[in-house]
């Protein structure tokens, strides 16, 4: 009788040491998730522009850097008189770019020098006007009579330059696949504003290749990613049945959309009469390429295309119609993005368990 207690704790140690053990890891498993979570929010609200912006000001008024205070946009006055141009900085079909100061502020003066656009050039004033958001460059001014438009100053560029950006000493640390993500998430970002804006379902007409594409956007200095030239944005009004068409041109290919693409063959010369109007699905068609021009050739950026690949092969149905909406693709970046940072946080957690 006296070795029963001595039998009983033989019996029963082994079996609570492995119960404390697990205990302990679940406790550390529910602790890391706290954390991740907490972090990820931070993450989100840092990198992923939440949807609130206090920073914006209401209708007709800007303000930035460190200004507190709302100011209304430059009149054509106020930007004849105050605004100092310094070098020219780019040229396109449309406008030419210079580099100029306001207040001792570098700012961005746009000028047309093409009349024959100038109706494509106050199409893009009014888009930028309507569409203030966190999602497009800020407007700062404008003088109509004059066609000049003045906005807040990037230095780091269109996206063009990210890869060079990215070898720069000063910026070598954000070339890493979740920062590379994040860029992505706020281009489809942007597209889906664009796609459900105040103004109804935009396209982003200036989309024909790949560079295009990305003259068309901004690098911020907190690398996040700014559309900025609104001049061809068509109007989508399922409603009413209107649909759009990317200029007056054939447009050739495999970055443009199937709908894009002369549907009649080689021998039957193009009409723009012809051709059959098309819908914001053009926009998915090329995320994935855009896509994989932010994800680069970085540690783990072929991880982040494995986890995309669905999403991407839907994204490049030949029929419009099947293909998913912006939302639908942010969601799944979003996704992505978060479970690849779980495992990155907790390796080897499952099998642990």
């Amino acid at each position: 009788m006296e070795k029963k207690p001595h039998f009983v704790r033989r019996e029963f140690l082994p079996r609570e040491v492995p119960s404390i053990s697990l205990a302990l890891l679940l406790a550390a498993v529910l602790l890391l998730n706290a954390l991740l979570y907490l972090y990820l929010n931070k993450f989100y609200s840092s990198l992923g522009r939440v949807e609130t912006d206090p920073g914006l000001c209401p209708f007709g008024h800007f303000k930035f850097g460190a200004v507190k205070n709302c100011s209304p946009w430059l009149s054509c006055e106020a930007i004849n008189r105050e605004v100092r141009k310094l070098k020219c900085v780019g040229e396109g079909a449309v406008k030419k770019v210079f580099l100029s100061e306001w207040k001792e502020k570098k700012v961005v003066l746009s000028q047309l020098i093409n009349s024959e656009l100038k109706e494509d050039f106050l199409h893009g004033l009014k888009m930028l006007k309507a569409l203030q958001s966190k999602h497009v460059v800020r407007l700062l001014g404008y003088c109509e009579q004059q066609f000049t438009i003045l906005t807040e100053y990037h230095p780091l560029g269109s996206l063009r330059g990210l890869n060079e950006t990215l070898h720069i000493p000063k910026y070598k640390g954000m070339n890493t696949w979740h920062r590379r993500l994040m860029l992505a998430i706020d281009y489809v970002s942007v597209l889906r504003y664009l796609h459900s804006s105040p103004l109804g379902t935009l396209v982003m007409c200036d989309s024909n290749d790949l560079d295009k594409v990305l003259s068309q956007y901004l690098l911020t200095s907190d690398f996040h990613v700014l559309v900025n030239d609104l001049d061809a944005l068509p109007l989508v009004n399922r409603s009413v049945g209107r649909l759009v068409k990317c200029g007056h041109r054939e447009l050739r290919g495999e970055f443009v959309a199937p709908e894009q693409r002369w549907p009649y063959g080689e021998d039957v010369p193009f009409e723009d009469d012809l051709m059959p109007p098309y819908d914001e699905k053009t926009d998915i068609w090329k995320i994935p390429d855009v896509s994989n021009f932010f994800l680069g050739h970085v540690e783990g950026s072929d991880i982040v295309r494995l986890h995309l690949f669905d999403i991407h092969a839907a994204c490049k149905k030949k029929d419009p119609a099947e293909r998913p909406s912006a939302q639908e693709v942010l969601d799944t970046y979003r996704k992505v993005l978060t479970l690849l940072i779980r495992e990155a946080a907790m390796p080897g957690t499952r099998e642990m368990l």
